[in-house]
């Protein structure tokens, strides 16, 4: 099992303390549906992008997948253009893209 990353690595790989925050809530959230869907067969949200952690909490989850760099965040114009790119083959490995402006739409 990895360990938990440390709070000045992820201030690393985002702009600011509230990025992060907020980055590691919406991706918690997303990894709470994702159990929650499980037993329903809808496989519409993505599943964790880890392999182990110390915990299996959704946060902690969310916040090794930022440490690790699995998840990217975008502007919203940068989004579509990451996703594209990412299908396209341009990038490799897991990865999730999510874009911070687009957050009121899903409440």
């Amino acid at each position: 099992m990895s360990p938990i990353a440390k709070i000045d690595d992820l201030l690393n790989t985002v702009d600011s303390k509230y990025t992060l925050v907020h980055l590691a809530a919406r991706r918690a959230r997303e990894i709470n549906s994702y159990y929650h869907s499980l037993g329903e067969g809808l496989g519409q949200f993505t599943p964790p992008l880890v392999d182990q952690v110390d915990s299996n909490k959704p946060l902690s989850i969310a916040l090794e997948e930022i440490a690790q760099g699995k998840i990217v965040v975008a502007e919203a114009k940068d989004a579509l253009t990451m996703a594209e790119e990412f299908l396209s083959g341009g990038r490799t490995g897991d990865v999730e893209v999510l874009s911070l402006a687009d957050e009121d739409e899903d409440a």
